[in-house]
């Protein structure tokens, strides 16, 4: 690890090889340390004067590029992590757990294992100025953990495409007057003058879960940091208007009811804690490549806690603020169908799709406002998908660093990639698309990116030291105000032990009362055939981990408790912190280890020292 100034910081490898290692002259065959005192008299052979031996020419680096303006990051990661997930997954995992006893796991979860996996991606990424499978040379055995990330990053990216078809959908849908899932809509006179009586399938259609079920389903590098002072700023006046109308509808103090009051028997279904930790790793975007990403293109000396504390805080006010617009708008739904809140939509994904364009087509000028939440909607998809692939882009350029030299390998790259990624979504446009998308979103962010993080947090803590990982925070914040010693103390504890082992009684958790959960969307019951292709996606994310450990142990040689300890040693390029150009001409050859060295003087060298000594006299 090196400081602004490109010098090896304190208790670097760097430093320490310089302290400590075995170096010596060789003076008139005789062995001189560095102190000047002799440590033996054994002739040492004479080497002639012939050429110098050619020194090594230095592996040519190329500097990683850095946020332009001090903000960019924070707002870049704000708009990262405060995104659909806040706004349209939150609310839907809220309902379909029984509203607001979905709060206590999820605050739960949260400030002991959310906050600190954010602080502790943010700074691997930082400090090894790497993407999330070249940053583990800081534990080789743990590589698949990089891997892992990859996989989960992909199957987010393969149905988030999804979701913001959707929203452009509904925003395409909005350029029309009155809007199609309005009152005022012709085609919805009839349904709209029925709307309180209940229907052979138990309830009435509103105008907006016809509009849903029928013409949306039924129709078959990170982002620019001057962006993101809209995208990461605009949704929260979107949603203060929404509240306010909300608020001011019949019947919106039965979803607020429903939202903040806990039905405490369901505290024992282990799906309600799966949903809660599922949720804080989607919103807060852990385990998924991404942070690790935006981190690593941070400066060195960046403050990382007080990042971490503001963008988990402000992402989790933000989910719990769209949660009273959502809730609001399902009181009034309730009330004007006569149901309870619990009954009166499907607790699937279209949730939002159902209960936002309610809402707005109540508004004043509701062409206007439902362009604008759309459109909000739209920006902040995008932003959060441009935070994934950035994931997936920076592990395989860190991977094949000549990618990023030559442009047309790279454009071909991503242009394939996206391709690929259009193509595997088609499957979830179809008329069974939303079965598909509820499956991959149920599995994907389950118990496999658990595992993911648990393996994440035990390699640092006991692998890597944890007491190495807060002094490599340290380093990097430099100046390091006093409350950011004592705020690292609790992060550490939640490290070593709270994190691991609320991440284990979860897991196990999960995977005893597995067998006996069933998943459906609306009335929709799935097989267990289908439930064990959901195990599967979840699993294949998770095996990474083995797998890519037993390549490692195959790599090293001698027993396997050697092979072991060499694995989990960091490289000796781990501390190269590459993120300054002024660094690059310093940085030490990856791979390559510090050994004694011999320098030979001769007599002209003694003459030299003589005549130097008696001009200084």
């Amino acid at each position: 690890m090196q400081d602004e100034s490109g010098k090896a910081a304190l208790g670097s490898p760097a430093v320490a090889s310089a302290t400590t290692a075995q170096n010596s002259l060789h003076l008139n065959g005789h062995n001189i340390n560095q102190n000047g005192h002799n440590t033996t008299a054994t002739p040492q052979p004479q080497f002639g004067s012939g050429a110098p031996s050619p020194t090594p020419s230095p592996v040519p680096v190329i500097p990683r590029e850095q946020w332009g303006g001090k903000y960019e990051f924070l707002l870049s990661c704000i708009g990262y992590c405060v995104g659909l997930g806040n706004v349209w997954r939150f609310p839907y995992l809220c309902y379909r757990n029984g509203g607001g006893v979905f709060l206590i796991p999820y605050f739960i979860m949260l400030f002991v294992t959310g906050v600190p996996l954010f602080l502790m991606e943010l700074s691997l990424g930082q400090y090894g100025a790497a993407g999330p499978i070249t940053v583990w040379k800081c534990c080789p055995l743990l590589k698949g953990i990089g891997i892992g990330m990859l996989c989960v990053s992909c199957l987010v990216c393969l149905y988030y495409n999804v979701i913001i078809a959707w929203t452009f959908y509904y925003l395409a849908s909005s350029l029309q007057s009155p809007l199609p899932w309005s009152c005022d809509a012709i085609a919805n006179v009839g349904l709209c003058g029925n709307i309180t009586t209940n229907s052979s399938a138990g309830r009435g259609l509103s105008p907006t879960e016809k509009f849903w079920n029928e013409r949306v389903l039924g129709v078959g590098i990170r982002s620019s940091g001057k962006v993101v002072y809209v995208t990461a700023t605009f949704p929260y006046f979107v949603l203060i208007v929404l509240i306010i109308r909300g608020a001011t509808l019949e019947g919106s103090l039965l979803g607020i009811a429903f939202y903040l009051t806990p039905d405490w028997s369901r505290l024992a279904n282990a799906q309600v804690w799966n949903d809660a930790a599922s949720q804080v790793f989607y919103s807060l975007g852990i385990g998924v490549g991404g942070l690790l990403s935006m981190a690593s293109y941070n400066k060195f000396d960046n403050n990382v806690i007080r990042d971490t504390l503001i963008i988990t805080g402000g992402n989790c006010c933000t989910s719990f603020f769209a949660g009273f617009a959502i809730f609001s708008i399902l009181g009034h739904m309730a009330w004007k169908k006569g149901v309870p809140v619990g009954e009166v939509a499907d607790t699937g994904p279209g949730l939002a799709f159902v209960a936002y364009p309610e809402a707005l087509a109540l508004l004043p000028g509701s062409v206007f406002w439902s362009i604008i939440f759309f459109l909000m909607l739209f920006m902040m998809g995008i932003d959060t998908l441009f935070g994934n692939m950035e994931g997936i882009t920076t592990a395989v350029l860190d991977e094949f660093p000549h990618l990023r030299t030559n442009t047309l390998h790279k454009s071909l790259f991503l242009g394939t990639l996206c391709f690929c990624f259009y193509l595997m979504g088609l499957l979830l446009v179809t008329d069974g698309g939303i079965y598909w998308f509820t499956l991959i979103d149920s599995f994907s962010t389950s118990f496999g990116l658990i595992i993911i993080t648990l393996f994440m947090c035990m390699g640092i803590s006991f692998f890597y030291g944890v007491n190495q990982f807060c002094q490599d925070i340290i380093d990097m914040i430099r100046h390091c105000p006093p409350w950011c010693t004592k705020v690292l103390y609790y992060f550490k504890a939640c490290w070593v032990f709270c994190t691991p082992c609320l991440l284990l009684l979860i897991l196990i958790y999960i995977f005893m009362e597995m067998y006996n959960t069933s998943l459906h969307y609306g009335p929709y019951v799935y097989p267990r055939w289908g439930k064990a292709l959901g195990v599967c996606i979840g699993a294949t994310c998770c095996m990474q981990i083995p797998i890519w450990a037993i390549v490692a142990l195959c790599k090293e040689t001698g027993t396997l408790k050697d092979r072991f300890q060499k694995s989990i040693r960091p490289l000796n390029s781990w501390r190269v912190n590459l993120n300054s150009s002024t660094r690059v001409e310093q940085h030490m050859e990856p791979e390559r280890v510090e050994v004694p060295f011999t320098v030979t003087l001769t007599d002209m060298d003694f003459t030299a020292m003589t005549w130097d000594a008696g001009s200084e006299a």
